[in-house]
């Protein structure tokens, strides 16, 4: 029988990789990474040059796309999508569905409204009451799911429905309600100080600098190669010219959104959850063979649950954002596309619907190459129906890679 439990110092070595290929597999096999590319495992490389790509024809076409006020206004719109793009990855690995989410990002939204301008409660505390019910309708729809037997999409799909009716009835029949609490408005319409984000750009390249030298310790102690100084002192330059460069430009505007520090924040927490813990690692094995992982001991209903709470935990946050954002409530907050966009940001990202691969930062740049073209076209004048049309296209095609790299990958045996 396979046994998915690792002890410490092998759960340190398997910790120590990152990329294409774990830092412990002899260098023979990182020299066939690019091979790889070929075989469908090319990780963000086609996204990245997507991206490019868009960015590139909509500055030809209008020359303010690029500018810091601009991309500071496109890290406003992607937020949200962003956060539950998030979501959506993480219950993808572990082969579940959450069809929920954009009805659970509009009742949470309503009551965090109504908490704030009818009943006047504290901000923390309404913060607080919402992050609770998110939390709350996850673990709820968790359990009928493993405890039932009932197939997280139908019970997320009868969540859909639920949570939207309930949202209806806590906004009431105006339908629309303003919110002006100043500690709310902050987190999505207020800006970094300049030297507030130099420094946390300069914390960031800190914690890579140790997260590297900690895994080179790991690899070292479980007696397994370590990653080249040269891939360390690459990726130390890349995360080092990102994350200055992106503080630099955006400082000639109004500065660091708030936002784009929870965002990254978030993403990093949570991608290190799923690659550096056993919790993670659960994830992945039940995503690949259910079965498999329940004979090898994994607490498979644990695990499931856990994963669609965690989902209605990011849906009650998407819903804290959205009123920050629009600085109100209303019946058509999480409806129309959101979910759908949600989606297909995960999956243009390289998330795969089938479960057991994706990667969180996959969530975000999917939700970037979303974004930019809402933005880019809304700035040609486009209709919204010429958006929508763009994003569909896209997310077939990314579908359709994922379809077919899933094959090629079991034709290979990989």
């Amino acid at each position: 029988m396979t046994e998915l439990s690792v002890s410490p110092r092998e759960a340190e070595a398997q910790g120590a990789g990152e990329g294409p290929f774990s830092d412990d597999e002899p260098p023979a096999e990182r020299r066939r990474w690019w091979p790889t590319v070929g075989s469908g495992e090319a990780g963000p490389l086609p996204v990245v040059f997507a991206i490019a790509i868009v960015w590139i024809f909509f500055q030809t076409q209008n020359s303010n796309f690029l500018s810091a006020r601009n991309l500071s206004n496109l890290i406003l719109q992607m937020a949200v999508t962003a956060i539950l793009a998030i979501a959506v990855v993480v219950v993808l690995v572990v082969g579940e569905i959450d069809l929920s989410l954009g009805s659970v990002t509009g009742v949470t939204s309503a009551l965090l409204g109504v908490l704030l301008t009818s009943d006047h409660w504290s901000a923390g505390a309404a913060l607080v009451a919402v992050l609770g019910l998110g939390l709350g309708i996850g673990l709820l729809q968790g359990a009928i799911t493993v405890l039932v037997g009932v197939p997280s999409f139908l019970v997320t799909l009868g969540g859909f429905l639920a949570w939207a009716g309930l949202q209806l009835a806590i906004i009431g029949p105006a339908g629309d309600l303003p919110v002006t609490n100043s500690t709310l408005s902050a987190i999505a319409n207020d800006y970094l100080p300049a030297a507030v984000a130099w420094a946390i750009a300069g914390v960031g390249v800190a914690l890579v600098l140790l997260t590297e030298m900690l895994r080179r310790g790991a690899a070292h102690r479980a007696g397994v190669s370590a990653v080249s100084s040269v891939r360390v002192a690459l990726r130390l330059l890349l995360v080092a010219a990102g994350l200055f460069g992106v503080v630099g430009y955006l400082n000639n505007n109004f500065g660091v959104p708030y936002l784009l520090v929870l965002i990254l924040a978030l993403a990093t927490a949570l991608g290190w959850v799923l690659r550096r813990t056993i919790f993670g690692r659960y994830l992945y094995a039940i995503g690949g063979n259910v079965e498999a992982s329940r004979r090898a001991g994994v607490p498979v209903a644990r695990v499931r649950i856990a994963v669609l709470g965690i989902s209605g935990l990011l849906g009650g946050l998407a819903g804290i954002v959205s009123t920050s954002n629009l600085l109100a409530t209303s019946a058509g907050v999480g409806g129309s596309t959101l979910l759908l966009e949600a989606i297909a940001a995960a999956v243009i990202g390289g998330a795969s619907l089938f479960g057991g691969r994706g990667r969180i930062y996959q969530a975000l740049l999917g939700a970037i190459v979303i974004a930019s073209i809402h933005n880019g076209l809304d700035l040609l004048g486009k209709a919204a129906s010429t958006e929508e049309m763009a994003t569909g296209v896209i997310l077939v095609l990314a579908v359709c890679i994922d379809a077919l790299n899933r094959r090629r990958r079991a034709a290979t045996g990989r």
